[in-house]
């Protein structure tokens, strides 16, 4: 975030991967860590539908609790309710972020997304070095659960220099 006093530098451990990326014959993904959530990418690579099941899905903070996920669409006043799956077309891509569900406020605008951040940008974010986050995605691939397990490592948290 521009302004913010820390900079996250950040690692994909697993799957392993260098680029922020992961892909099998079915699925292609990329990844944004940032302090503010976990934004990604998926496309679908074969001729048919999937759909992410965000019921089934965790998400893992850096504080090792874990528990539902929330993304773009999730508000405050859905917290109870399912979630609907999103459907990604055959052969096209899909964007979105993940956060814990825990960390969605009350916003008097009901059709706004307020949320704590994933990771401070305060005083106390150096202490977030080498803290693991992640998620666990459920897709149904041809109607059948698929598990895609992401996790992700603050490499490092450095101060900002002023300009």
């Amino acid at each position: 975030m521009p302004g913010a006093p820390y900079v996250y530098r950040f690692r994909q451990t697993e799957p392993s991967s260098d680029r922020f990326t992961y892909q099998d014959r079915d699925l292609s993904f990329h990844f944004r860590p940032a302090p503010d959530a976990l934004y990604f990418q998926v496309e679908n690579r074969q001729n048919r539908p999937v759909s992410i099941d965000w019921e089934r899905s965790t998400f893992y903070d850096p504080n090792d609790r874990s528990g539902k996920v929330a993304h773009s669409t999730t508000r405050w006043k859905d917290r109870f309710q399912a979630m609907a799956s999103t459907q990604i077309a055959g052969l096209q891509r899909y964007g979105d972020y993940v956060m814990p569900l825990l960390s969605l406020l009350d916003s008097p605008d009901s059709d706004q997304q307020l949320h704590r951040p994933l990771l401070p940008e305060d005083s106390t974010a150096p202490q977030y070095t080498d803290r693991t986050f992640g998620v666990d995605l459920v897709l149904l691939v041809e109607d059948r659960p698929r598990t895609y397990s992401f996790r992700f490592k603050v490499a490092s948290v450095i101060p900002r220099v002023p300009r």
